[in-house]
């Protein structure tokens, strides 16, 4: 009954003593539906030990009945969490981000012909959830918070006049002087956070075509967690809040990161913990480490958050073959404590660009950034801003290189995240992107990190061991499959560590440290460089040390120094 006192406080906090009877209604319809609720229950804090894969269905194998065919495969790779890039019914004019239909699954994803009843539709996506769930495999996936669709039918029936009882479920306004101190977040795409619809303005934080929720309207609050537990039921574990820093808008502020916006995550988390607890909350919100945390709270908020300025530093890191981005990145001083039961997801890639904003990146990182990995200029994303690339091609198509980008990801704190295809090195797909501009009229360069997959070629390319997909696939599988079972590099701290080159000066092409738990400890050893390595380390190898792959440290005992090839990585058990 806690978790129901704190219900009451937080819908007080946002609207005081008014519409205690929604209030009260909603609470009535929470515990119905979790006495009904027939689904196991999460583990503690599962999200900590997940290795993710994201994808979007179409482009890996076609619709779910596809993505269910290649689940050994997803298997074999090690990945026990997939991320399914926006599946719910949309127009596509923000690829699925528009969303049109909370409760249903896009038509195209479920292979099924037009007639095929619902429940027909709902069993394919439930059998899917049934088939992961067998194998071990949990299922998360993107719901827009903050906007819908222009077609959702709450804006189809708010657009036919003020007196419509959806009226208030978005933000009206006769002028467009209100929220003006909210930045546009398209620009060069859109000029105003104001749309025209007949006598009045409503409000967008993106696109035109996504008019914003109205939070203040307490029915928005509870429909939208109605959304929530509709997919908890059938089998989803957990959500990625697309656009969360943007939910409450307030004039004369920025509209981003406002008290009430916490209030209503918390009331989120609060709904979902009281029906089923562990149910992973993912916060979207590109901004700084100092900001995300927030989205935490005192750990009942969001479970976890991504960690955005990692990936850029990662890659700065390699330019300079200096770990020093890195350590200064993962620091107290830009990346907080968290709580306990938090975690943050980290990624080398993801479905947009290799994102250079400077609200986590300074101009001169972004500078070496984009000197050092846009080799073609047809990558270069919004003059400077990105690089629309994958992993492959950033790296030079140089399988030591990939790997050793991985082995980083793997070890450092956070959950880690694989976009879909670089497991075995998949190209920049340029059919695709033409296609993608024939078809949206729009010359998006993100569209070139997209596109299918090719399974009879790789499926050929995977049984040669010389190819290129081989050699990356097996180094990426490995290390995923070693990375798994192995809670300290999930959950454990880090110890970081100065390699010294044998005349006694600090190697920081040696990215060294400790992921350790009470129980166990890892020593984790990374050459940055582009050249073999020396070092030593103020640590007394031991007999009893377990080198995780076949390539044992190579290590003097008389100079109690130790070499490390180009881009190779050791992990140990010591």
């Amino acid at each position: 009954m806690e978790i129901i006192k704190k219900l009451k406080s937080l819908w007080k906090q946002l609207y005081g003593n008014a519409y205690e009877h929604e209030l009260s209604n909603f609470i009535h319809y929470i515990k119905n539906f979790k006495n009904n609720l027939n689904i196991s229950p999460q583990p503690s804090e599962w999200y900590k030990d997940a290795i993710v894969y994201s994808l979007y269905v179409d482009l890996f194998n076609e619709n779910f009945v596809g993505l269910r065919q290649r689940l050994d495969y997803i298997q074999k790779l090690g990945v026990n969490c997939l991320w399914l890039l926006p599946v719910l019914d949309s127009p596509m004019r923000d690829a699925g981000f528009d969303i049109r239909n909370y409760k249903k699954i896009r038509e195209e994803l479920l292979g099924l012909s037009p007639e095929a009843s619902e429940e027909e539709r709902m069993t394919v996506f439930k059998e899917f959830i049934e088939d992961a769930h067998q194998r071990n495999i949990r299922i998360i996936f993107d719901i827009a918070m903050n906007h819908t669709s222009e077609e959702h039918p709450w804006f189809v029936e708010a657009k036919k006049g003020k007196s419509n009882p959806f009226r208030d479920y978005y933000i009206w306004s006769a002028n467009t002087d209100l929220y003006k101190d909210a930045r546009i977040i398209f620009k060069g795409m859109e000029t105003s956070n104001w749309e025209p619809a007949d006598d009045e303005y409503f409000f967008h934080r993106f696109f035109s075509f996504q008019p914003d929720l109205n939070y203040r309207n307490p029915q928005v609050l509870i429909e939208m967690a109605k959304n929530l537990l509709f997919w908890l039921e059938k089998g989803v574990d957990g959500f990625r809040a697309d656009a969360i820093p943007y939910l409450w808008k307030e004039d004369g502020t920025n509209c981003e990161n406002l008290p009430q916006t916490h209030t209503i995550v918390k009331f989120f988390r609060a709904t979902l913990d009281f029906v089923q607890p562990h149910t992973l909350l993912l916060a979207e919100a590109c901004q700084k480490p100092i900001e995300v945390v927030k989205y935490f709270g005192d750990g009942d908020e969001c479970n976890a958050g991504y960690h955005f300025p990692l990936m850029p530093q990662i890659y700065k890191a390699l330019a300079l073959e200096n770990g020093e981005p890195i350590l200064y990145t993962l620091s107290k001083q830009v990346t907080p404590e968290i709580p306990d039961n938090a975690q943050w997801f980290t990624f080398l890639r993801c479905h947009d660009e290799l994102s250079l904003e400077l609200v986590y990146v300074t101009e001169q990182d972004r500078a070496l950034i984009h000197q050092n990995y846009c080799h073609d200029s047809q990558w270069d994303f919004r003059k400077g801003e990105g690089i629309s690339a994958r992993l492959a091609e950033l790296m030079k198509r140089n399988p030591d290189k990939i790997a050793l980008t991985y082995s980083i990801m793997l070890t450092l704190p956070g959950t880690p995240i694989i976009y879909y295809g670089d497991e075995y090195g998949k190209l920049n797909d340029q059919a695709y992107y033409e296609e993608q501009i024939r078809k949206t009229k729009k010359d998006d360069t993100r569209f070139l990190v997209r596109g299918k997959i090719d399974w009879e070629t790789l499926e050929n390319d995977l049984e040669n061991p010389n190819s290129f997909a081989s050699q990356v696939f097996h180094k990426i599988s490995k290390m995923v499959n070693i990375r798994k079972d192995i809670k300290a590099l999930g959950r454990g701290q880090i110890e970081w560590l100065e390699a010294l080159k044998p005349d006694g000066t600090k190697n920081n092409a040696l990215l060294v440290y400790i992921r350790k738990t009470n129980e166990e400890r890892f020593l984790i050893i990374q050459n940055l460089s582009s050249s073999k390595q020396e070092g030593r380390l103020a640590l007394q190898p031991s007999s009893t040390w377990k080198e995780l792959f076949d390539n044992p440290l190579d290590f003097d005992q008389n100079l109690q120094t130790f070499t490390l090839k180009p881009f190779e990585y050791v992990w140990i058990r010591m």
